[in-house]
């Protein structure tokens, strides 16, 4: 959409049954196909369909529908997909059109939906699996995997010039936007995002640090190949400018997942250690981070724990509901109002019982 009004997600999926998928079709010569909508996951920006037809490869449709993407940055998506791909990228790769083109847009009732077809990615994701990781293999070979097609994709990040320049971390990420969107009776959340920022501010931006990154590096964005371990990734449109740290602290922040029912502190600290250097290993058989960085782990948490927290608050707000905080909002707001290190997973605000929850906030 890129009107004044705000399009629902229902309504562009009324809309695409009726209008976007016939064209949809044309436009990617996609006759015989079953296109099969993929239901929406709490916080998804886009309109997904699955797109099989016998002895073809799968496809995976994309409409994009809200106003906060505009063309450049979603061409600058596409064509870095095709660039980490092109260079062996463990990535699914991004469909042209019978024109020709990455990105396709239709404009009905004053209304412009971009569109976007891929490759669908070989294997299924963890969740599908219950979290069972391949038969017999040890799990480590999947912490090692996680961390060396990163790598992978950071390496060639680092010789990626843009034909459509994405936006950068503080493009989005920045006092006046972030004064905007918590609502004022936040203050001392604001106050620590604020002295966040004002960190990061001074951090080196050097092409080893800082490049394009997929920023919502974790276990719903990729799937896997059961028969061989290959992790291939998608859904790249939260990607942007930033510090390759900012991935690795989301695979830091996802490994918890392995171990949050454990009571034993020192136990989930000992596990959190080796989890992090498997994964660090396998970066390392790709691409090189110094020290300097990696000491910047804490730091590199807490600005995760600030995008989800702004993500929340955007979900609220696209979704036209009033601001609230739930028990797993107020936990990580806590964590940042009180400087409360590595998502509090060592601390003594954290229980194992109901897992990364607080009292909930009343705002």
């Amino acid at each position: 959409m890129r009107g004044e009004d705000i399009t629902t997600y229902n309504e562009v999926v009324r809309i695409g049954d009726v209008h976007l998928l016939p064209l949809i079709s044309e436009l990617y010569d996609l006759k015989g196909y079953e296109i099969q909508l993929i239901p929406a996951h709490e916080g998804g920006r886009n309109v997904v369909y699955t797109c099989e037809k016998e002895g073809v490869e799968a496809k995976i449709l994309r409409i994009a529908f809200l106003n906060d993407r505009s063309r450049e940055d979603l061409l600058g998506e596409v064509e870095y997909v095709r660039y980490l791909f092109a260079h062996g990228g463990s990535v699914s790769d991004v469909i042209s059109s019978r024109k020709g083109n990455l990105l396709e847009e239709i404009t009905l009732n004053n209304r412009t939906y971009f569109i976007c077809l891929f490759k669908k990615a070989k294997g299924k994701m963890l969740v599908e699996n219950h979290y069972r990781y391949r038969e017999g293999v040890p799990i480590k070979e999947y912490y090692y995997n996680c961390g060396k097609v990163l790598g992978k994709l950071h390496q060639i990040s680092k010789g990626y010039t843009p034909a459509h320049r994405r936006y950068s971390f503080f493009d989005k990420y920045n006092a006046e936007y972030i004064d905007k969107l918590i609502p004022d009776s936040l203050p001392l959340l604001k106050e620590k995002l604020f002295k966040l920022l004002k960190t990061l501010e001074g951090l080196d931006r050097n092409h080893e640090y800082f490049g394009m990154v997929h920023f919502d590096y974790n276990d719903g964005n990729y799937s896997i190949d059961f028969d061989t371990g290959q992790i291939t990734v998608y859904d790249f449109d939260s990607s942007c400018y930033c510090w390759y740290m900012f991935d690795l602290a989301g695979i830091w922040t996802q490994g918890v997942g392995w171990i949050q029912f454990e009571p034993d502190a020192g136990k989930r600290k000992n596990f959190m250690d080796d989890y992090f250097e498997t994964v660090l290993t396998g970066y390392r058989s790709e691409t090189g981070i110094d020290d300097l960085m990696l000491d910047k782990l804490p730091l590199f948490i807490q600005v995760s724990l600030m995008e989800n927290i702004i993500d929340t608050f955007e979900v609220m707000r696209n979704n036209g509901e009033e601001p609230e905080c739930d028990e797993e909002l107020s936990y990580l707001i806590k964590c940042l109002e009180d400087d409360i290190p590595f998502k509090g997973f060592f601390h003594e605000i954290y229980s194992c019982e109901v897992p990364f929850e607080y009292d909930e906030r009343i705002i």
